[in-house]
């Protein structure tokens, strides 16, 4: 996620071996950096590893703060002296893009609390990341979660248990954390994503950069695997955060780009400066052939699913049920695609969710019907029970906010203008609930009764510095809507992170 292997190599380090690795040669003419999160079970396996040394000498990096205690047991451990450093370095979670973090956990909390061990690793994920960004800031919390409330509390108990580590320079304006929580817009996870990273997490699924492509018909065997990384690929740093129709217009621009370039590459070589003239562009154009078999590959793949699975109309629908309030016209397309065998189960199951989310308390609701619907096409038991699972984490009895009607007369008059005009494109009409509350909170407006701050103190001024939790995991559509406020907001930085990062079967 941070380092590429031939980067490490590049700094000399040339063996890469997990601590609890059974069997390890020892090689006391090597030096080891020991990376470890600082959990019971990692400190044990330091322990036996220092009885028993295989390296030469030792640098230890805890992700996290380790106990005093635990750096006892370390040091009555090491009898041969082979400790050089012990430091705390602070990367306990995932950075996936310079905007976005994650902790990569599921199943935070059992029913509506938080499971206990999942509570501690997120405090500690949390906390690493405010001493890595050195802030020590102001939380505020979503009020009708209690989860939320819940983290606030645990995230403030270490910065005054830690006080010392979190006494960093004062700024004119603190930081603000804020903590919300999933359930308060449970419709952002369950939409289809037509801009290029969304796209490929949602159709394929991204895992620290990996993407399994090998269920690809006729994959070539160097392509089971690919990584997408914006530090190491020009072209998707270039194109993660745009629609896919750009997408095919820019993978056609790159192939044309490396046509061009193939003939001069494969001349005969004829001089001793042809050679040399090879030999010196050859890895940049074998890089170039790499990428571009790479995105051709996965754009294929993607354009092959949204055809297979019907997805653009299935789409069309969703942003209906997300952004439209037009009951009978909704029911109308659900009941149409249900019947249609292209659409798949899982995509009819999250129309039928996405539907009572948004109707729950319709006085003509057609839920029955369209979980009977679901019944007939044969769809299992495990994923008609999401339907009213769904209702139960995310619908109105539990959201703090109003998911779907404007709240004022400007939203009104906005919604009113958007519906004359129509929009540039029916497949991302959506907003995520997060726009309007970022809206809000830099522009003074995010109300203290619904987000109150931990403690006596408020903010008087506009926040500069943001960092958005979100228990129960954020999307790349919220992380779109945080590049995009990070572009346009002059003056304010908004870090966005979450328990894991969402698509549809997560």
């Amino acid at each position: 996620m941070v380092y590429t292997q031939s980067e490490i190599l590049q700094r000399e380090v040339y063996l890469f071996e997990r601590i609890d690795s059974p069997g390890r040669e020892p090689m006391r003419h090597l030096r080891a950096i020991c990376f470890l999160r600082p959990t019971k079970e990692n400190v044990e396996y330091l322990v036996q590893e220092l009885r028993r040394p295989k390296y030469s000498v030792y640098f230890i990096y805890f992700s996290n703060v380790i106990s005093k205690s635990d750096v006892k047991s370390l040091a009555e451990a090491d009898e041969q002296e082979v400790v050089a450093e012990v430091q705390e370095f602070y990367g306990d979670y995932i950075a996936v893009n310079p905007h976005v973090f994650s902790l990569n956990l599921l199943g935070c909390c059992q029913g509506r609390s938080w499971d206990p061990a999942q509570l501690s690793r997120t405090t500690q994920g949390l906390t690493a990341l405010l001493l890595s960004l050195k802030k020590c800031p102001m939380i505020r919390y979503q009020l009708s979660s209690e989860s939320a409330k819940r983290l606030a509390e645990c995230v403030k108990q270490v910065i005054t248990k830690e006080y010392e580590l979190f006494d960093f320079r004062r700024t004119e304006v603190p930081p603000l954390l804020l903590i919300l929580d999933r359930s308060d817009d449970a419709i952002t996870p369950l939409l289809n994503q037509w801009t290029y990273q969304a796209m490929v997490h949602e159709l394929l699924g991204i895992n620290n950069n990996r993407i399994d492509l090998s269920r690809v018909p006729g994959i070539s065997k160097d392509l089971r695997e690919v990584v997408l990384s914006a530090e190491n690929d020009e072209f998707y740093a270039n194109n993660m955060y745009l629609n896919f129709a750009e997408i095919g217009s820019n993978i056609k621009n790159l192939m044309e780009d490396f046509q061009r370039r193939k003939p001069k590459e494969q001349q005969k070589l004829e001089s001793i400066a042809d050679m040399k003239a090879f030999v010196e562009n050859y890895p940049q154009f074998k890089k170039m052939s790499g990428t571009v078999s790479k995105h051709v590959t996965v754009v294929g793949e993607l354009s092959r699913l949204v055809g297979e699975r019907n997805l653009l109309e299935v789409s069309e629908v969703e942003q209906e049920l997300a952004c439209q309030n037009d009951h009978s016209s909704a029911l109308q397309s659900v009941r149409r695609l249900l019947q249609n065998p292209k659409v798949t189960e899982l995509d009819a199951t999250r129309l039928v969710m996405l539907y009572a989310l948004h109707y729950e308390r319709h006085s003509s609701s057609g839920l029955p019907g369209l979980l009977t619907d679901l019944r007939n096409r044969g769809v299992p038991e495990k994923y008609r029970k999401l339907v009213s699972a769904v209702v139960e984490y995310g619908g109105k009895r539990v959201r703090g906010s109003d998911l779907f009607s404007p709240k004022d007369a400007v939203a009104i008059t906005k919604q009113f203008f958007k519906g004359l005009k129509g929009v540039e494109n029916v497949y991302t009409q959506h907003q995520p609930l997060l726009q309007e509350t970022l809206d809000q909170l830099i522009k003074g407006k995010l109300k203290d009764s619904q987000y109150p701050y931990l403690g006596p103190s408020t903010l008087r001024d506009r926040p500069q510095d943001i960092i958005v939790f979100i228990i129960g995991g954020a999307t790349y559509e919220e992380a779109l809507t945080v590049y995009n406020l990070n572009r346009s907001t002059l003056g304010v930085r908004i870090i966005l992170g979450g328990t894991t990062i969402h698509n549809t079967k997560r």
